[in-house]
């Protein structure tokens, strides 16, 4: 992985900072792992067909599932291995999360970046931790944090040894069961000197809104695209999976595979429109 002074870098390829939108996509919950290598090909043909860059993404543990029943992922060193072979099959970097400490190095050793989950983005063990892997990180800034406040996560980061570093808005808590989305924090976050993500999915979501799941307003994850790059992004953070409805996560919330390219094209459209066209920001 290489670094510059803008905060740019490059992991496996994919240059995250300066060159083509980055997508990091894919199920929520990882799955069989065929189902997995299928859902990595698609995309990043796709992504190859749109030109943009692909970081495959999925989570061996979903350790903050609303009820204590529901299916949690593979684990890790099942989860690991099926990483591990979308790495080796499809031929693209993988993102997982990790969320305690002594997770940090048994999953650095296989994947290219460890993502922080939003709950737990001020936990300073799991930060520090996750630093001194060396490996690229993606902190998903929690629900309750402003985005100033993602300078003290910065810093804990860096002072551990971070040097490779994206942050990524998911919307914020909007009373009950309700998320929204100030474009002002993307902005606000990349002038801290770190490439910035928007996740789209999450950013839909309406946290237990059933009392024991999810919910989510699929039907805006394309204007929440496109307004991301409009304001200007690095990445974009998308679930997907080819039925939802028999995801093991995040159902309600994951884009049909069939649908992604509909939601892309025109994402990619504004992101070469917003390069050809110099703004004051």
């Amino acid at each position: 992985m290489l670094a510059d002074s803008s905060g740019a870098f490059t992991v496996g390829g994919v240059s995250l900072g300066r060159g083509p939108l980055t997508l990091i996509a894919g199920p929520c919950a990882l799955e069989a792992p065929e189902l997995c290598v299928g859902i990595a090909r698609h995309v990043s043909d796709l992504c190859r067909e749109l030109g943009l860059e692909f970081i495959f993404k999925g989570s061996f543990d979903k350790a903050n599932r609303t009820s204590l029943g529901s299916p949690r992922g593979p684990g890790l060193e099942q989860g690991l291995e099926i990483l591990a072979a979308v790495r080796e099959e499809v031929g693209v970097p993988v993102l997982t999360d990790i969320h305690e400490a002594h997770q940090a190095e048994p999953v650095a050793a296989v994947v290219d970046v460890l993502q922080i989950p939003a709950f737990l983005a001020r936990q300073t063990d799991l930060l520090v931790a996750a630093a001194h892997t060396g490996k690229p990180i993606n902190v998903k800034k929690a629900q309750f944090m402003a985005p100033w406040d993602t300078q003290a996560v910065i810093e804990k980061l860096v002072q551990s040894g971070c040097r490779d570093l994206l942050l990524t808005e998911r919307g914020v808590s909007y009373g009950y069961n309700t998320l929204v989305v100030d474009f002002r924090s993307l902005p606000i976050m990349r002038s801290f000197g770190h490439p910035v993500c928007f996740d789209v999915t999450h950013s839909m979501q309406q946290p237990s809104i059933t009392g024991d799941q999810s919910g989510a307003t699929r039907e805006y994850a394309g204007h929440l695209a496109r307004a991301a790059v409009a304001v200007g992004v690095d990445a974009l953070f998308i679930e997907t999976h080819p039925n939802p409805d028999e995801a093991l996560s995040d159902a309600a919330a994951q884009i049909p595979l069939c649908l992604l390219r509909g939601l892309l094209q025109p994402v990619a459209a504004i992101r070469n429109a917003m390069q050809s066209c110099p703004t004051s920001s």
